[in-house]
């Protein structure tokens, strides 16, 4: 499979602090990437310049071949979907869900142009993939955060992306809605098979399709390889700085702190 992002030696930067630091790393066309990491190792800025945003002090990021600077980097980003962590929504918005999941075509057709019969389709065809048609006609405000985040996913596929990039998709959900939005993706990437990278807090909850991960500490990259092999006790107490025990169920795996004896 070709390489659709090369990140090389790069550092990135967040105000006055380094939020990267010498990340080399490629990511195959059609991937299912799971990032992990402590507080602050840098997993979202990964996202952020994956997307062309982050203030890059060294080093280079290409998507699709192409360097992603300047103006290059603005026609790149409408073939990335971005789905951020936090969906703050005032419950007094007026916006109803079809036109929250129509944003997503503006990436595409611009701000000032009106939506084509083509346009419509694709979002319908979403809307049934995503699963809310029955939530169309409700003000998004309204939504539970499931729900938000189901709208969110749906908003970021109408803009027909080649890369899907999800910033702690199942935070702050509870364990139905978790499971929801985990066979979601599975689902999306099973019949679109879109290059995904997803931000994960959950260890114990992954999607069922991700074969690789990437573990962050200290704003560097300290594992590359499987699932397997990175849902390892001794891997996962370095990473995070206590002792960790991982329970293997039939269902999959829970990844605890180690109570002492």
């Amino acid at each position: 499979m070709s390489v659709v992002v090369d990140i090389q030696n790069v550092t990135v930067s967040y105000r006055e602090s380094v939020a990267l630091r010498s990340i080399s790393l490629r990511i195959e066309e059609g991937a299912l990437v799971s990032v992990a990491g402590p507080n602050g190792a840098g997993k979202t800025t990964l996202l952020t310049a994956i997307n062309g945003l982050g203030r890059v002090l060294q080093g280079s990021v290409s998507v699709f071949g192409t360097k992603m600077a300047g103006r290059t980097a603005t026609g790149i980003r409408k073939e990335i979907g971005y789905v951020p962590q936090m969906l703050s929504i005032d419950v007094r918005m007026p916006m109803k869900v079809e036109e929250a999941v129509m944003l997503g075509r503006y990436g595409r057709i611009g701000f000032f142009k009106r939506p084509s019969p083509r346009d419509r389709e694709i979002v319908s065809d979403v809307v049934d993939l995503i699963g809310i048609r029955d939530l169309l006609s409700r003000p998004i405000g309204h939504l539970s955060g499931g729900e938000q985040k189901k709208v969110a996913i749906a908003r970021a596929l109408a803009q027909e992306p080649r890369i899907l990039l999800l910033d702690e998709p199942i935070s702050d959900l509870d364990i139905s809605a978790q499971q929801t939005i985990l066979n979601l993706i599975d689902r999306i990437h099973e019949q679109k098979r879109l290059t995904t990278v997803l931000v994960m807090h959950h260890l114990s909850l992954l999607p069922g399709n991700c074969s690789r991960m990437i573990l962050l500490k200290d704003t560097k990259v300290v594992f590359d390889g499987s699932v397997e092999d990175a849902l390892n006790e001794d891997v996962l107490s370095r990473l995070y700085g206590c002792r960790l025990e991982i329970i293997k169920t039939e269902h999959g795996v829970i990844v605890q702190a180690k109570v002492n004896a």
